[in-house]
């Protein structure tokens, strides 16, 4: 009997929406990790940001609780209040240190961090924001987006700021587009006039922890006497730490701890940053296994995607992909950026986290 390929394919679509129907992805109520138990079915989770696995880290988890032991839950206080914890301080010390910056200011979140810091700097210099900068790096809420390719607007920036009579620009943009995904280079800074003061402004909030064995972007950043770098970042993705962090010389860190919302605002948790301070050979362990899934990965397929070296996410080019992966019981990163109308963005993100099998497991439904 013929077998009418059209009607098979018919109802493999009716089968992956019936799943869909029943299964709920937006309630769930355990940690995320490699496994993720929904209605009594185990599924294998490839999506989110714990690159490095730190919130399934039993050492990471220990040193944590050793730090609520020494501090405490939390901390409501200001950091410019007249009694306060030494150990903000010393984070930021040793932040500075491990990433090679001159100083480090450390705030409850990225999204704080970031909002600080462009605010602060707007006032030094006209401000240009490179395509898809993210929107915690936004003055205003309306922000126009800029979605020109970014060689592009490289090439927009040098020529804008040489014709320009004003002095000092404050150049925004994300260190890389983890959707894509794409890493940036800023090496373009040198081609502007080294009578211009340029003080840019990268967010390294996917990078920082992975890229370039875990220094992230900083230690790529153009290093010129005009430029001045200042890179900020989520500590709550590869680091595992909800916290936001800025790195860049005393003179910025002194100006952004001057600041109102710097003075205003509540610490990250002590604890936390306890368990940052100690965990850099953790971190280092984590990186390795995640190096190892990704060899393992890419070496085993022959991948079309569109996927940057050292980073574990991989842009699948058919927007069906994650309902096939679904029905072998897989969970991938699956939803439309950056508008609820646009077309949904395919993503097998790899962490630490998963073991052999899980990446095996990965590459048996792909191929199927």
């Amino acid at each position: 009997m013929a077998i009418n390929l059209s009607s098979v394919l018919q109802m493999m679509s009716l089968a992956e929406t019936t799943i869909n129907m029943k299964l709920n992805f937006k309630s769930i109520d355990q940690p995320f990790s490699n496994k993720i138990n929904i209605e009594g079915s185990t599924y294998l989770y490839f999506g989110g940001t714990a690159y490095l696995g730190i919130p399934q880290d039993q050492d990471f988890i220990n040193l944590y609780i050793e730090g609520i032991k020494k501090f405490g839950l939390n901390n409501g206080t200001s950091r410019t209040n007249n009694i306060q914890l030494g150990i903000y301080d010393d984070a930021e010390k040793v932040a500075a240190a491990r990433y090679g910056a001159e100083a480090a200011l450390i705030t409850s979140s990225g999204y704080l961090a970031a909002q600080l810091t462009v605010k602060a700097l707007d006032r030094l210099g006209k401000v240009i924001y490179a395509p898809t900068a993210h929107p915690s790096l936004w003055l205003a809420e309306n922000q126009t987006r800029n979605l020109i390719p970014f060689k592009a607007w490289e090439r927009e920036t040098i020529e804008r700021i040489n014709a320009s009579e004003e002095k000092t620009w404050v150049l925004i943009s994300n260190s890389m587009n983890n959707l894509i995904p794409e890493i940036y280079n800023f090496d373009f800074v040198k081609e502007i006039s080294r009578d211009k003061n340029i003080i840019l402004v990268v967010d390294d909030s996917h990078g920082i922890g992975v890229n370039n064995n875990g220094m992230g972007a900083i230690i790529n950043l153009p290093k010129q006497e005009n430029i001045e770098n200042v890179v900020l970042a989520s500590m709550a993705k590869a680091l595992g730490v909800d916290a936001g962090i800025v790195l860049a010389s005393n003179k910025i860190i002194h100006l952004l701890k001057n600041t109102n919302t710097f003075i205003g605002a509540s610490p990250s948790t002590a604890a936390g940053l306890y368990a940052f301070m100690h965990a850099e050979e953790i971190y280092s362990k984590a990186l390795n296994k995640l190096k190892e899934n990704m060899l393992m990965f890419e070496t085993a397929l022959d991948l079309s995607w569109k996927y940057e070296w050292g980073f574990p996410v991989y842009l699948l080019g058919d927007v069906n992909f994650s309902q096939h992966l679904l029905q072998k019981q897989v969970l991938i990163s699956s939803f439309p950026y950056p508008n609820p109308t646009d077309e949904t963005l395919n993503r097998i993100v790899l962490s630490a986290w998963h073991e052999k099998e899980d990446i095996e497991k990965l590459i048996a439904a792909i191929n199927f």
